[in-house]
């Protein structure tokens, strides 16, 4: 009896046609298909909030403490060397864990999202913060302000563009968590999708998805930057 190993796979007796990506029109279609007869755009509702809630999540956290190490030694030296060591442990290699601790439901989603988001954070706001200006920080100290005022009205007000700019670019990474953690374990989400698609061979569908993945992204990464510049109008005057 023949063997025959086709994308990976293993036939026995026979020969599994060849799989060709879909063209641009047969995904368009694919997607119409999913929105108007899958309900796709639950999906779509449930990858977006499971974004945006881990990523608040993640900032609500990381950002005060990024403050707080940029602006004391003490507390940089006490959590510097964690946060280094954790930022390097990929958020994907957590999700068995994830499900064997919470499932498969919300939490094991936003749990990834909020491991792969908060170490970095918190590293690259305290870096912000640590690099203020010298001379202002100085200035502040011959006028009497004490460490709160100082880290109030110099660090913070000198460094929020740029945490704001951080934010953005780390709901970036978010993005490809979430996909992540809804490759596997996941019964609802546009990475769920891709998997269905992928067992039915479907490559219309998937690409379909992959595509929705980049606008969403691309129109969120848009939101964020209007809002950082009406926030922060002085940062971004070239």
């Amino acid at each position: 009896m023949l063997f025959f190993a086709v994308w990976g796979g293993i036939t026995l007796g026979g020969i599994v046609p060849p799989l060709f990506l879909a063209d641009p029109l047969k995904a368009l279609q694919s997607g119409i298909t999913l929105f108007t007869e899958h309900g796709f755009i639950v999906d779509v509702g449930l990858t977006i909030w499971r974004v945006v809630g881990g990523f608040i999540i993640a900032a609500i956290f990381a950002v005060p403490l990024g403050i707080l190490m940029g602006a004391f030694k003490g507390v940089e030296a006490f959590f510097e060397p964690f946060v280094s060591f954790a930022r390097y442990l990929p958020a994907s290699a957590f999700i068995p864990l994830l499900i064997l601790w919470a499932g498969i439901g919300e939490t094991q989603k936003l749990s990834v999202i909020i491991i792969g988001s908060v170490f970095q954070i918190i590293l690259m706001v305290a870096v912000t913060v640590g690099g203020s200006r010298l001379d202002l920080v100085e200035a502040s100290k011959t006028l009497g302000a004490r460490r709160s005022g100082i880290v109030l009205r110099v660090l913070l007000p000198g460094a929020a563009p740029q945490i704001a700019e951080i934010l953005r670019l780390v709901l970036g990474w978010a993005w490809t968590y979430v996909i992540v953690a809804e490759l596997i374990g996941a019964q609802s989400g546009i990475g769920h999708m891709i998997m269905d698609s992928q067992r039915l061979l479907d490559t219309g569908q998937m690409i379909f998805g992959i595509f929705i993945i980049g606008l969403i992204g691309l129109i969120s990464d848009f939101l964020f930057k209007k809002a950082n510049q009406r926030l922060f109008p002085w940062y971004f005057i070239k």
